[in-house]
């Protein structure tokens, strides 16, 4: 009798152990499936947005947008860049595990006619996103060139334009930065603004690649301000205005 006792008790015990240790392993897994899934829905939160180029005169910046998720005010972020067609990613040391979301790229990509992609990707909390791509950028194609430096001297019913054309921050081997006429064949396109008049009406006097162009003609006693703006012919293609230059005739 006793021994029927004891072989009952202890078969029941061993239904509740084996229970108890199914129960703690679906546990493990379950929690095992949450975590891989917060974890999943954390790298996709935090993965950078809208990866793109910014170029003016060849400074190509990288810059992206933080991801939709709260997380994404706490991430670092990693940036590689490379050519076209070539299948190793370099790292850009100066902005890995960086909190901007920017990053300098005028120096990796100075053959300004190759194709370049550069990628980002975040972490926050020991979690990783993919990396965002961007789309292919070309700097000769892409870059937005600024509009000339204008200063105007006045002489007799004229006024005298001095244009200089905008720099790339590439260098020549005595350390003076290669002007853009160096890379495209520009075009200034030069506007009067009679403030007598109007204002805000330009009128475009003349198109072409002098540097000096005098503007004659003009009034006595009226000021005139002069504002500037290169134009490239293969890319069609022209710069914002420059600044204004204003002088009055005397």
């Amino acid at each position: 009798m006793l021994f029927s006792h004891g072989a009952a008790l202890l078969s029941m015990r061993g239904i509740t152990f084996s229970s108890l240790f199914l129960l703690i392993h679906l546990l493990q897994d379950e929690i095992s499936s949450i975590l891989v899934l917060e974890s999943e829905d954390l790298q996709n939160s935090i993965k950078p947005q809208k990866v793109e180029f910014h170029s003016l005169n060849f400074n190509n910046t990288l810059h992206w947008q933080p991801g939709r998720a709260g997380e994404a005010k706490a991430a670092v972020y990693f940036v590689q860049y490379k050519v076209y067609g070539q299948s190793t990613w370099q790292n850009k040391e100066e902005c890995w595990g960086i909190q901007d979301h920017f990053c300098d790229l005028t120096d990796e990509t100075a053959d300004v006619q190759e194709p370049y992609y550069g990628r980002v990707r975040a972490a926050s909390g020991g979690v990783y996103s993919d990396w965002s791509l961007s789309c292919r950028f070309t700097p000769w194609r892409e870059t937005m060139i600024g509009p000339p430096t204008v200063n105007v001297v006045q002489s007799n019913k004229s006024i005298i334009v001095k244009l200089q054309a905008p720099r790339s921050p590439y260098r020549r081997k005595r350390g003076s930065t290669i002007p853009m006429t160096n890379y495209y064949d520009l075009l200034y396109q030069v506007f009067i603004i009679n403030n007598l008049l109007d204002e805000r009406h330009r009128v475009l006097v003349y198109e072409g690649n002098d540097k000096v162009v005098k503007i004659e003609d003009l009034r006595r006693g009226v000021s005139y301000c002069v504002v500037a703006k290169t134009y490239v012919p293969t890319l069609d293609r022209s710069s914002a205005y420059s600044s204004r230059q204003c002088t009055m005739l005397l």
